[in-house]
């Protein structure tokens, strides 16, 4: 089984979009079996709208689809809002990107958030490597208060893939049991392979980020690693199987 986990559909506000069906083609033709959809941020910036919107759009694909609630923080009814997704929507993660919603990842205003995943079993996954705002140590902070719940980081948890971000985001996943990475971007295969190695398959995860990245290219980030066939296996969807209880 392969899971991507980590994709969006909807129309985001600075014009990228991706339709359902462009996505099921684009997993057919990969022969990827399941992933994780995430909602763009719309250009109404009403997060509980386009919740509503992604869950609606992927229930005809209940075998293959799966869906993320994103949070804006900020709102004073968030949490209420997370459980809406999850108990009345079926929403099977947390989506946070504190890049556009503008909140460092380490705020203590997530914990609320934090505590409905964790009462709910429901991995957060958080777009990572962004200055500032969710570097790998920010990430790796808030992991380590919720430390049984699972935190993804996206894109290894940094963006350029310099030697200080490398540096970062293995730290983070050293000083963090409860914390991964997808894949989305990591070019550096010693990175993937070092981490496997350091820290166990169990904590990568295939995830495209499409359609920002070309699946097509970020599932040969995992084929291509140097790792045993069981590590690979973890990796490509068993994982993303076990986070989503799917």
């Amino acid at each position: 089984m392969i899971v991507d986990f980590r994709v969006f559909v909807g129309q985001s506000f600075d014009g990228t979009r991706q339709t359902v069906g462009d996505l099921v083609h684009g997993l057919d033709s990969l022969s990827l079996d399941r992933a994780l959809v995430c909602p763009f941020k719309p250009l109404s910036y009403n997060l509980d709208e386009a919740n509503a919107q992604l869950a609606a759009a992927i229930r005809p694909y209940p075998d293959r689809l799966l869906g993320a609630a994103r949070i804006d923080p900020w709102q004073p009814d968030a949490p209420a809002s997370l459980r809406r997704g999850i108990e009345m929507l079926g929403l099977r993660a947390l989506y946070l990107n504190p890049w556009e919603e503008h909140f460092p990842a380490d705020l203590e205003r997530l914990d609320s958030l934090m505590e409905v995943a964790q009462a709910h079993r429901v991995p957060v996954l958080v777009a990572a490597g962004y200055p500032w705002l969710s570097a790998a140590a920010q990430v790796c902070a808030l992991a380590r208060r919720w430390a049984s719940v699972p935190v993804v980081m996206s894109n290894g948890g940094q963006i350029n893939i310099s030697g200080l971000g490398q540096a970062g985001a293995a730290l983070a996943l050293a000083q963090a049991p409860n914390l991964h990475f997808d894949s989305a971007g990591v070019y550096r295969q010693d990175f993937i392979e070092e981490c496997v190695r350091d820290f166990g398959a169990e904590r990568v995860l295939l995830g495209s980020g499409s359609p920002y990245f070309d699946p097509r290219l970020e599932i040969k980030r995992i084929l291509w690693a140097k790792v045993s066939e069981s590590e690979r296996c973890l990796m490509l969807g068993e994982n993303a199987a076990r986070l989503l209880q799917w």
